[in-house]
């Protein structure tokens, strides 16, 4: 299946399933799995987080379809559906790692890649800066998306994105370089 006749089919299943269709929710779900995976990934350094991630986001996605409004692509839902779970798995394995007695199973690789590295870094400095500026960040650094994306998925302009990303950026150096 070409990506555009993909991305059709992702959004068409998106509306059926927000109108109660199981199998088009099943449907669905095999679809966007790599690609929620993909995203999670580019969060979490480490697979076996970025799986977590990823059915937790595919979860959300069963939970939340109501809340699809339809306003702007699903595929752009998709992205902060995904890019919440990631982050939301990844304070969730920060917790466990900084407290000894919770995260036994975790080889000490995997409790590293939970609280070292770059990306890590900057997720742990966009907890501390306002959401109206990391959120548009992340969207933009992390997850790929294009400024009009954002824009839409925001319901803001775009020069209204450009301008947060710009300093949302200023916010995230200044916290980096105190570190």
């Amino acid at each position: 299946m070409e990506p555009e006749q993909r991305q059709a089919k992702v959004e068409e299943l998106a509306v059926k399933a927000k109108d109660g269709d199981a199998r088009a929710m099943d449907e669905l779900l095999v679809l966007i799995q790599p690609e929620v995976m993909l995203r999670c990934q580019r969060v979490l350094p480490h697979r076996l987080d970025a799986e977590e991630a990823a059915q937790d986001a595919l979860m959300a996605v069963v939970r939340r379809i109501g809340s699809f409004e339809g306003r702007s692509k699903f595929s752009t839902w998709l992205y902060m559906v995904s890019s919440n779970a990631a982050v939301d798995t990844y304070r969730k394995l920060k917790r466990r790692a900084t407290d000894p007695g919770e995260m036994p199973e975790l080889t000490e690789d995997r409790r590293t890649s939970v609280i070292a590295g770059t990306r890590i870094d900057l997720l742990d400095a966009i907890e501390q800066v306002d959401a109206k500026f990391g959120e548009p960040v992340v969207l933009r650094d992390i997850q790929g998306m294009d400024y009009a994306d954002i824009a839409e998925l925001l319901d803001v302009p775009t020069g209204t994105v450009k301008s947060r990303i710009h300093e949302g950026r200023q916010r995230l150096q200044r916290i980096l370089d105190v570190s």
